[in-house]
């Protein structure tokens, strides 16, 4: 396998985008999050107490089978979201909002603990921040209907537990971009900072 960057960051910060920029730009390897395939993931955003659990194993589950092919590949790789962020953001977030019961949260980091060691960790980090406002406004945007009902509490809570996971997050080099003062899609100079930076790591 080359190099191992991760973009990491709460729904609607832009991070599918900044993939497949870079998918292009660079020509690297994509593995995005497997939204789609998630069956309980309608269900999980109507009724979030009812399905809170089953949605969370689906993805820790199938995170881990990412990273086995992502391992694989002989190329380097950018990859949308990364199991820890499943385990250290979204499973907390739901566990502090009595989402999870006690038993469930158990079994949830007894799983990510015997699975996180048997992984590679990224070799970057691109940790994208954005304001709820920002956030909000991305999301009506782009219309998906199982997120225009996620209320800004939630959405503002997991920005508080981003921010507090990575004050500790120590697994690789880590760039913070800021992508409601950062257009890398469309501002030249940002986009060329953004490439000096990932070209100094590939």
């Amino acid at each position: 396998m080359g190099k191992y960057i991760a973009v990491a960051g709460n729904m609607g910060v832009g991070k599918t985008s900044l993939v497949d920029f870079l998918h292009r730009r660079f020509n690297l390897q994509p593995f995005f999050e497997p939204n789609e395939e998630n069956p309980f993931l309608g269900s999980f955003y109507q009724d979030m107490p009812r399905w809170a659990f089953h949605s969370q194993i689906y993805f820790l589950t199938a995170k881990y089978r990412v990273h086995l092919k992502l391992e694989q590949v002989g190329e380097t790789v950018v990859q949308d979201r990364t199991l820890y962020e499943d385990a250290e953001v979204f499973e907390k977030n739901l566990y502090k909002m009595g989402y999870l019961d006690e038993r469930e949260h158990k079994v949830y980091r007894a799983l990510y603990e015997s699975i996180a060691p048997r992984i590679r960790p990224p070799d970057l980090m691109l940790y994208l921040k954005c304001p709820v406002r920002g956030i909000r406004q991305r999301i009506k945007k782009r219309g998906r209907p199982e997120e225009l009902v996620v209320p800004a509490d939630y959405l503002r809570r997991l920005n508080d537990l981003y921010e507090a996971w990575f004050e500790h997050y120590d697994l690789s080099p880590v760039v913070v971009i800021d992508t409601s003062k950062l257009d890398y899609l469309s501002d030249l100079v940002d986009r060329l900072d953004l490439f000096s930076t990932i070209e100094r790591v590939l």
